[in-house]
């Protein structure tokens, strides 16, 4: 089967040479100059894979492509205009959107894709760039159950548990409530940790109780970890966890849906960003608490 992967970034490379070790003929491309011939030149190694220059040329020959990009305007860019998706790809073709993006903006590009032959599967992913490499991603997917089916093996390659939503647009909703709970246990791991450190405890004493009993999460046990080892380089950056909240409190205000835990958490993270550490990884976030407390 032939599949192209548009983006290569922390996900997208480690996702491409999963699907290039299951055996798919893989075209790559992507937005940054050299980027993608550089990544076929270095894993030329492990099956058949070719760098190209566009999105077009990348779904011209390709049953199932994929996006893996930062936000709803890259998307639509990867999929509109005479370099884009829809201006090559064949009837029936599958276009995987891997990114995180907007319900809305989803399901506009779904009913497009349609009325132009394709098929439109909404796949964000959770499992971050650990997840990535050894293909054990969570995905979360929105769209027709047919093209789901026909693009099962190439999702397979990439995760372990593939979950149908229903309609476009619902996988990335899913996506959302997952965005909630890792933002907000973040709060509770920072806060915890905090309150341990004023209280004298060693953190890592703490930490391998906690992690032992009803209040362990994969934040505590992964990042809190990091925190303690003041560790903050990124696995997910400030800034792609603030855009993500922006699109969830943009979607609960469309429905009306109050959300005080989740946006207490936007602002916070905001005085990260505040500090120029939007590149950090979320676990940055301690800092702002350890001010708080005078620490």
């Amino acid at each position: 089967m032939n599949v192209s992967l548009i983006g290569l970034g922390i996900m997208g490379a480690p996702m491409s040479r999963n699907l290039i070790k299951a055996g798919f003929n893989l075209t790559v491309a992507t937005r940054t100059p050299g980027k993608a011939e550089k990544f076929a030149a270095e894993n030329s190694s492990l099956g058949q894979v070719k760098a190209v220059n566009t999105a077009a040329e990348a779904a011209a020959g390709s049953e199932i492509i994929i996006t893996m990009v930062t936000d709803s305007p890259d998307v639509v860019a990867v999929a509109r205009g005479a370099s884009g998706v829809f201006a090559t790809a064949r009837p029936g073709s599958i276009i995987i959107d891997m990114s995180t993006i907007s319900p809305q903006v989803t399901r506009e590009l779904a009913e497009e894709a349609k009325s132009k032959g394709l098929f439109w599967l909404d796949a964000p992913v959770s499992g971050g760039e650990k997840g990535a490499i050894e293909g054990t991603l969570t995905i979360m997917v929105g769209g027709e159950a047919e093209a789901l089916e026909r693009a099962r093996p190439a999702l397979e390659a990439m995760g372990k548990r593939i979950t149908h939503f229903g309609p476009a647009g619902n996988g990335q909703s899913a996506k959302l409530c997952n965005q909630i709970m890792t933002a907000v246990n973040m709060l509770a791991v920072c806060e915890a940790l905090t309150f341990g450190a004023k209280a004298g405890l060693d953190l890592a004493t703490l930490h391998q109780a906690l992690t032992g009993g009803a209040a362990n999460s994969w934040a505590l046990e992964v990042l809190g970890k990091k925190m303690i080892e003041r560790d903050f380089k990124p696995a997910f950056m400030v800034k792609l966890q603030q855009k993500d909240l922006r699109l969830v409190l943009d979607a609960a205000n469309s429905g009306h849906t109050p959300l005080p835990a989740a946006s207490l958490a936007h602002q916070l993270f905001a005085a990260v960003e505040a500090e120029g550490r939007g590149d950090d990884g979320t676990q940055s976030l301690l800092r702002v608490f350890e001010r708080m407390a005078g620490l």
